[in-house]
């Protein structure tokens, strides 16, 4: 995965980002500069999780909500702040979704589903996107988000790993392992 995905950030911006921090677990006035350079990331990570807006922004919301009334909890492990409003982003959603999961939602994109036939290498499938939508609605999921976190949003293993709370290896292992049972499943769909 390459550096440039919007996910990434450098050693330089991850310390700035963290004196951001350490002011606003002092002053919550400060937490303004973490909710607007967020805020659209999370949003559309939401949103592309369920489809409906309204819901979405509540979600997103309730995300910062707790974000800053945990701040006091963030421990800065030298990967960026999203990370962390991720994984609060992520039980948010979990919470909806055992509520009600017809909102959950899976939207595919022709870059997210090259990236998976480039490390899947099986170009020659046919059907392709449509076998793909078939095998992503089987995944559970936890699978799921695994495969979208590393594809879609080109995140690297470590970050994966902090926003799931899993080791940096095991997030490895894990998202190779669902690769491998995507490549059975989606030789036996009937497309």
């Amino acid at each position: 995965m390459s550096d440039t995905s919007p996910y990434h950030k450098s050693p330089d911006e991850i310390q700035s980002e963290a004196q951001i921090i350490d002011q606003s677990k002092k002053d919550p006035k400060a937490f303004k500069a973490i909710y607007d350079n967020y805020f659209s990331q999370i949003l559309t990570y939401v949103y592309n999780r369920m489809d409906d807006k309204d819901k979405a922004i509540d979600v997103t919301q309730q995300t910062f909500l707790k974000a800053l009334k945990n701040i006091h909890k963030y421990e800065n492990r030298g990967l960026p702040f999203s990370s962390w409003l991720y994984r609060i982003a992520h039980n948010e959603l979990n919470d909806v979704f055992r509520k009600n999961s017809k909102l959950r939602t899976v939207n595919l994109t022709d870059h997210f589903s090259n990236l998976l036939q480039q490390e899947m290498e099986d170009e020659g499938l046919s059907d392709w996107i449509t076998k793909l939508k078939v095998v992503i609605k089987s995944l559970k999921e936890s699978d799921f988000r695994i495969v979208e976190m590393r594809f879609f949003e080109e995140r690297p293993f470590a970050e994966i790993g902090e926003i799931l709370e899993i080791t940096e290896n095991n997030a490895k292992v894990k998202t190779y392992r669902i690769l491998d049972k995507m490549k059975t499943l989606l030789l036996s769909v009937n497309a």
